[in-house]
């Protein structure tokens, strides 16, 4: 079916459009006062439907409300018990709050990479007639639960449900319990590891490299400085990002505390997506319409262990090259960009994977990025997908590249954005179709058991607030090549005298006991 002859004439009825976004951020209000976390997701979705034109008489036409999981929802206990109780039907909660009645009720698993996932999925089943009107959501409270805690104040988030909806869980496991005992799986434990494997591909040493960081992420803050829903908007220099001092301390070897992602913040964001039929049949102005050009996802080899190596990553550049050739443009052709930003590690390496310079002139955030506009959990992506409808519909025909990172670099996801209608019947290449191609990719052999004379492959040093507690070294026997994970010893003069030192390739001797593995540097 097509349209007639008005705007968008020769667009299929089925073809997905972004019909609304909205965003909603809560600073200063008492945590006793203080939305939670699906009253935030709930205050983005009135943003959005208001974003339509049509407001909240829209919200009768949705049928379907996927929410993106709480950071409290996300531990390997599905659905633990937190103390200020929570929404027990999270989707059901959103839709109420805004008086919908959908039929679909999502609530989704874990990992950064969700918000565009659904934006991928649901694009897919609008196009294929399964769905027509589609609500996206997702809200943290985080700041406001950390402060009651602290304070000793009680909140009652509790919002029981008994209606029906798919709770698609936790998801995958990410880590290994070999890993997790070694350290590995903690996020600011774990991109340290990408981050040196960078500075020793770059040929940089340890103070350089971090002030090479502090340079990639000021223009970052500049962004979020001017966003007005950014939670830490204050604009720094490269110098101050890279200074290590008692406000900004070290969490890592490679990151002082403005490095890491921030997820103390109360924060919402949601969209809306709808059939370009529907769209007009409600009378959405075409200038509002947003469409899905190009999408992908695709996931690393899980464990990090496995992977290919610790300083590019195989499966940004495998689904972003799909993501480029659905939308029919190569990255030059790009006006705004918002790469997940969680630590300068996945900023690097997504630039090495779509062949942009750190320093690109574009820029790379519309938000301000996870440091510093804040990190909502599993939810930051969707603002920068809020925030990129805004910008290529300030500039039509433009196109946006939002790229989501979900785990340890172990999940991503794609899409392209412009106010440009796509052409022909909306469909998008199966990810399983491609995913086998990461799959195939060669590794080293992984040994839990490692003994004898071994070597750095890359490392991290773990500081808390009186220095450095713990050395994570990912290694490669002598002889064999065999791969593994240890620990340094942890008294104070190894720690130190580890730290004194370039430590990538450094060699020494690996030894198991008791599951737990001891490299001791020479």
């Amino acid at each position: 079916m097509l349209f007639g002859s008005m705007p968008h004439a020769h667009l299929e009825a089925s073809t997905p459009v972004l019909i609304g976004a909205g965003q909603f951020m809560e600073k200063g209000v008492p945590p006793e006062r203080a939305q939670p976390p699906m009253g935030m997701a709930a205050e983005a979705a009135r943003a959005a439907l208001e974003d339509t034109g049509l407001g909240a008489s829209l919200a009768a036409h949705i049928d379907t409300v996927a929410v993106v999981r709480t950071f409290h929802d996300s531990s390997n206990r599905p659905r633990f018990r937190y103390p200020f109780g929570r929404a027990e039907n999270p989707p059901r909660a959103v839709a109420r709050r805004i008086g919908a009645a959908p039929r679909n009720a999502i609530y989704g698993n874990v990992g950064g990479e969700t918000p565009q996932k659904l934006v991928n999925e649901m694009c897919e089943r609008i196009a294929a007639g399964e769905v027509e009107t589609v609500l996206l959501a997702g809200g943290e409270a985080i700041h406001a639960g950390k402060t009651a805690f602290r304070q000793g104040i009680e909140l009652d988030w509790n919002e029981p449900d008994a209606a029906p909806f798919e709770d698609r869980g936790i998801g995958a496991p990410l880590a290994s319990r070999h890993e997790l005992d070694h350290g590995v799986g903690i996020p600011v434990q774990t991109y340290p590891l990408f981050e040196n494997a960078l500075r020793g591909r770059a040929g940089r040493g340890a103070a350089e490299h971090r002030l090479a960081l502090g340079r990639l992420f000021a223009p970052f803050t500049r962004v979020a400085a001017k966003n007005p829903y950014a939670f830490y908007g204050v604009e720094r220099s490269a110098e101050q990002l890279a200074a290590v001092t008692a406000e900004n301390r070290l969490i890592s070897d490679t990151y002082p505390k403005w490095m890491n992602a921030m997820d103390g913040v109360n924060q919402g964001a949601a969209l809306i997506l709808a059939s370009a039929g529907k769209a007009r049949a409600l009378g959405v102005d075409p200038a509002q319409w947003v469409f899905v050009h190009g999408c992908a996802e695709a996931n690393e080899k899980l464990p990090v262990s496995d992977r290919v190596d610790y300083a590019s990553s195989p499966a940004i550049r495998v689904n972003a090259r799909k993501a480029f050739a659905m939308a029919g443009i190569a990255v030059d052709a790009v006006d705004f960009i918002d790469l997940y930003s969680c630590f300068p590690s996945a900023v690097e390496a997504a630039c090495a994977a779509l062949g942009l310079a750190c320093d690109d002139p574009r820029g790379l955030t519309v938000t301000g990025g996870l440091p510093f506009f804040g990190g909502p959990g599993n939810n930051y992506s969707m603002h920068a997908i809020a925030a990129m409808a805004g910008k290529v519909r300030g500039k039509p025909g433009s196109y946006g590249l939002v790229t989501a990172n979900g785990g340890y670099l172990s999940k991503h996801a794609t899409g392209i954005y412009s106010t440009t209608p796509t052409r022909g019947v909306w469909r998008r290449e199966s990810p399983a179709s491609y995913q086998a191609e990461i799959d195939a990719m060669e590794s080293p052999e992984f040994t839990q058991r490692p003994a004898g004379a071994a070597a750095v492959e890359t490392y991290a040093l773990c500081y808390g607030r009186n220095g450095p507690e713990r050395g994570i070294v990912i290694g490669r026997l002598a002889g064999s090549g065999k791969r593994f994970i240890a620990n340094t010893p942890n008294d104070a003069a190894a720690l130190e005298d580890f730290g004194s030192r370039e430590a990538l390739g450094r060699r020494g001797a690996v030894s198991t006991r008791d599951g737990m593995n001891l490299f001791v540097p020479c």
